[in-house]
């Protein structure tokens, strides 16, 4: 009968549930067709530039993005030192654990949406008061056992379902969770990417750099012999050391660089200094890809990670402007039990020892000095300020692909001016040196172009890697094609065989 009345009383709480609260709706695309003010306009690189050893690269518009988009970049050494950050790097192995636990989490916010099925049993040996308020005649008689086992079942009916909204709002940070997930692997690619570029450019700097420093040390040691020939003045021989002097000075930094670099590169790969990568990167290793795919704008919020995190923290403020409502309004709770007392095991078995009890209760808050309705205001806040969150992070999105878009247009230009210049300031070095040596023009000149020409070559490094690195960065800005990837590690499933005890 007691298991007949609670089922009833859960059937009609069920059937008259229903969830107060805002519903939430899925975030659609913004009303823009473009990235830029104009329409997508491919670098401009002109086939004289080409001829000049400028890279022209296209945009191909609404072209989906690889999931291993680092592969574009036709490099065994960059594409194995990826895949291996992403095996052993620690904050991947945080964040799916971060996953797991949100997930778990989750699932256990479930149960409270069910029964709750206990049982328990007490077993006491006694002695009752004797004196006047028992015969004193039998002692035996104050002293006696009671066994009481019982089953009891609680349930908490969600009749304006704060409790599915509370577990919504759980959903959703697991939800935003994975999204936090996707963000270290784009980040950590990403980041190893960059990192090895970065390398490539400080290689061909402190070769350009040793490159200058050598045709300086030769000039020198001509300008000397010129100087001991009675040809020259000493202060050209002071002159011409003072800048190799400053040439080897730019050196050591660059070189110190190079080995933080290295630091950086190991530390992204999840190893220790001491145990550096053996990977080594070169601009010349690296190939620039010449097509560039480009989302369509309207795909964009659903590309990149952190939209979908922010997206999912409006999901969860949502759902807990619910949960505040509901705490408002009535609570109820249904109770039963079902057992046996007696005063032996044996005796547990005669109908007459069986008991069972059911119970419902209701709950109203009648004053709590605004307490309820401050925090239904702070949850309603809470997600205007989300939502507002949201926005930013979409304008945010669209802002680095146009940056990304913006640097590309302009790379190729400056590459193929930095081209030039490196060979016209060659050139002028060349030049000006023969017309040294015939004590045509004077060692000022030679300085300058010296100095031109090393100014030239360092900046031709920089130009190049910038391309590099703008590519890299408009496919992190475009999402990275984490939905086209097949190398994330699944879920572990739990290894508890009930886990739902």
């Amino acid at each position: 009968m007691a298991a007949r009345l609670l089922a009833a009383a859960l059937a009609a709480a069920s059937a008259s549930a229903c969830m107060v609260g805002p519903d939430f709706q899925g975030a659609t695309p913004p009303p823009v067709t473009r990235y830029t003010r104009e329409g997508l306009r491919d670098p401009g690189v002109s086939a004289e530039d080409r001829r000049g050893g400028a890279i022209g690269q296209s945009f191909a518009q609404g072209r989906d993005v690889p999931g291993e988009w680092w592969t574009l970049f036709r490099s065994k050494a960059l594409n194995s030192l990826v895949t291996e950050a992403l095996a052993r790097n620690p904050t991947l192995e945080a964040a799916q654990a971060s996953l797991r636990a949100a997930r778990a989490t989750t699932e256990a916010q479930r149960g409270a949406l069910f029964p709750q099925v206990a049982f328990g049993a007490q077993s006491s040996y006694n002695k009752a008061a004797g004196g006047d308020l028992q015969s004193p005649l039998n002692d035996n008689s104050l002293i006696y056992s009671l066994v009481t086992p019982q089953v009891t079942v609680s349930f908490v009916p969600d009749v304006f379902g704060g409790t599915r909204r509370a577990l919504e709002a759980q959903a959703a940070q697991a939800e935003g969770q994975l999204w936090q997930l996707e963000a270290a692997y784009l980040t950590l690619s990403a980041n190893v990417v960059a990192a090895a570029i970065q390398e490539a450019s400080l290689r061909a700097q402190i070769a350009a750099t040793e490159k200058v420093i050598q045709a300086q040390t030769e000039l020198l040691t001509l300008i000397t012999k010129q100087q001991n020939a009675g040809q020259v003045a000493g202060a050209d021989v002071v002159q011409q050391a003072a800048l190799l002097a400053q040439s080897q000075q730019l050196l050591p930094p660059l070189q110190r660089a190079l080995a933080q670099q290295r630091n950086l590169l190991t530390a992204l790969a999840g190893r220790f200094p001491s145990e550096e990568v053996s990977q080594t990167f070169t601009l010349a290793s690296l190939h620039l890809p010449r097509t560039l795919p480009v989302s369509l704008p309207s795909r964009l919020i659903e590309q990149r990670p952190d939209v979908k995190a922010a997206e999912a923290a409006v999901h969860a403020a949502s759902a807990q402007v619910g949960v505040a409502v509901a705490n408002r309004l009535p609570q109820f709770t249904i109770s039963g039990s079902v057992g046996a007392s007696a005063t032996n095991f044996a005796a547990l078995l005669n109908p007459a020892a069986s008991l069972w009890t059911v119970a419902g209760a209701v709950a109203q808050p009648l004053f709590d000095a605004g307490t309820l309705f401050r925090r239904q205001q702070a949850a309603e806040e809470t997600l205007v300020a989300a939502q507002a969150q949201y926005r930013a992070t979409v304008i945010t999105a669209y802002q680095n692909v146009a940056d990304a878009l913006r640097a590309l247009q302009a790379d190729g230009r400056a590459v193929a001016a930095a081209n030039a210049a490196v060979k016209a300031s060659q050139q002028s070095v060349e030049l000006v040196r023969k017309q040294f040596g015939l004590g045509a023009v004077s060692s000022a000149s030679l300085l300058i172009t010296q100095s031109a020409y090393l100014q030239a070559v360092v900046s031709q490094a920089q130009a190049q890697a910038n391309q590099y690195a703008d590519t890299a960065a408009l496919f992190q800005a475009l999402g990275g094609g984490w939905w086209n990837r097949r190398d994330v590690k699944p879920g572990r499933e739990p290894k508890d065989p009930a886990p739902f005890l």
